[in-house]
């Protein structure tokens, strides 16, 4: 395949990205400001001079468990930018209280040992699933849905397009140690993208400690949240990376 290009084309492109930077409004050229919830795990950067915004509120689970949540939120303008963090960590104690209201022989609402009592393990297997499709379920256009990691830790992020209003939202669903979170930036059409807000974000340790924070290997929820195999410990002071592969490393 054969590429040409046209170089003058090329330095005016050049010239527009440069120009775009150097005329950015002040407010977008802003630094924006580390935001930490040390109680809920997670840090996130947003844009500057604004108040986060603490709700409490509940979240429906997929088997419908009504579960604690909080939601961390700024606007600027049109713009919103949140983190809703679900507690999952009572959701045994649910299940329990509703296999006692359940008949013996539906084994949807009594569960199994794998299941759990009440259907909690498979609950909070389902957890991101179940929340990356209340997303998508919204009036959007879904434009990518992929997996991802961040410090190590399985993630689900989607891209859409509000089909009202054409505004643009970038989501994370992420789950560390039976806490969920939700990150959402959305960004009127035309604005620069919220992919800013989401890569930001991170998860911290809950203990106080400083410094970088990630597994060793991939933390999966689906394996590591329900208990019976215990995740490896986080290592502190890292930061989530690993070191690339040499190109001629396998070589004989």
């Amino acid at each position: 395949m054969n590429v040409t290009y046209n170089r003058n084309q090329v330095r005016t492109t050049i010239t527009c990205v440069l120009a775009f930077f150097l005329f950015l409004s002040p407010a977008f050229a802003q630094e924006w400001v580390k935001y930490r919830s040390q109680s809920d795990g997670f840090e996130m950067e947003i844009p500057p001079g604004l108040a986060v915004r603490v709700t409490e509120t509940t979240f429906q689970s997929w088997t419908e468990f009504t579960l604690p949540a909080r939601i961390y939120s700024v606007q600027r303008g049109a713009e919103r930018y949140s983190v809703t963090v679900v507690d999952y960590r009572s959701i045994q104690e649910l299940g329990r209280a509703k296999l006692k209201k359940c008949q013996p022989n539906d084994e949807i609402c009594t569960g199994t040992p794998l299941s759990g009592e009440g259907y909690w393990k498979h609950d909070l297997r389902g957890a991101m699933l179940h929340a990356a499709s209340t997303l998508i379920k919204r009036d959007v256009k879904v434009m990518d849905m992929a997996w991802d990691q961040i410090s190590r830790v399985s993630t689900i992020q989607v891209s859409m397009i509000n089909n009202s209003d054409q505004s643009r939202n970038y989501a994370l669903v992420t789950m560390n140690q039976r806490l969920m979170y939700i990150v959402e930036g959305i960004v009127p059409q035309g604005s620069p993208s919220a992919v800013r807000f989401g890569g930001s974000f991170s998860i911290i340790a809950r203990d106080g400690s400083t410094g970088g924070f990630a597994y060793p290997s991939l933390y999966s929820n689906e394996i590591y949240g329900i208990g019976d195999i215990p995740a490896p410990p986080p290592a502190q002071g890292a930061e989530g990376g690993a070191r690339p592969f040499r190109p001629d490393e396998f070589d004989k």
